[in-house]
């Protein structure tokens, strides 16, 4: 077995695809490693609230319906409502964008979603295992066949220390999310506030499901009971790690 990786600047962050397999030179998989970076660039350039031209700054100008604009903006809105449902208000894509304008921005969940849909190359294929990686949003999986190449193991930064590792987690197949104000400040907004969440520990969501590990993480963030009574979300499991400072 050996492993392989490529990396590359998308959305504002380096994404890093790595690979298990007997051979990881193999065609089959050089292209879909391709694709999947493909598909992540085509969805920044329709959700970007850094680019004018993007189908989501364009539906918050108005020059742009979301009737009107890439079907996969009218998917992510969809998701994006059932989100702000689900966790009682705490996630929402109501916010304040780059250029001063307040409305829809599903930034906190197109990562995770866009991440979930690149993988889907890989997992066409027999024979390997990925981990694909977008500034701590990580799915993992296998081909199609399902061969077993070992777990993953993941470092949970210490969010007070950036230079050291506080917690890890292993995973062969599934998603790892985590949320911290140690990158990029306040990023995070408390819809009940409307002021950025700053705190001493990150979130780090473990389950199936790349897109609703990453919405957990940001909502209990904000609010560390968010999934306390959730039966239905039991197979999402909650790290809250805390700075040694």
């Amino acid at each position: 077995m050996t492993t392989r990786a490529w990396v590359e600047q998308i959305m504002g962050l380096p994404i890093s695809l790595h690979v298990r397999a007997a051979d990881t030179d193999r065609d089959d998989i050089a292209d879909a490693v391709a694709d999947a970076f493909t598909d992540l660039r085509r969805a920044d350039a329709v959700f970007s609230t850094w680019r004018a031209d993007s189908d989501v700054m364009r539906c918050r100008a108005g020059t742009l319906t979301l009737a009107a604009a890439d079907p996969t903006v009218l998917e992510v809105e969809s998701l994006c409502r059932r989100a702000l449902q689900e966790t009682g208000g705490i996630f929402t894509t109501d916010l304040v964008g780059p250029d001063g304008s307040r409305g829809f921005d599903p930034t906190g969940v197109v990562k995770a979603w866009a991440v979930s849909r690149a993988v889907r190359s890989l997992t066409g294929l027999d024979g390997l295992a990925y981990a694909l990686n977008a500034g701590g949003d990580i799915a993992f999986g296998t081909g199609r066949d399902g061969q077993d190449f070992g777990p993953w193991r993941i470092g949970i930064q210490d969010p007070t220390d950036r230079g050291r590792i506080a917690d890890t987690v292993s995973l062969t197949v599934g998603a790892v999310a985590t949320s911290s104000s140690a990158e990029r400040g306040g990023h995070i907004v408390d819809p009940i506030t409307d002021q950025p969440v700053r705190q001493d520990f990150s979130t780090t969501v473990v389950g199936p499901d790349l897109v609703w590990a990453d919405i957990w993480a940001t909502a209990t963030f904000v609010d560390p009971t968010a999934l306390n009574g959730r039966d239905e979300w039991r197979d999402y499991g909650l790290l809250i790690t805390h700075g040694r400072h």
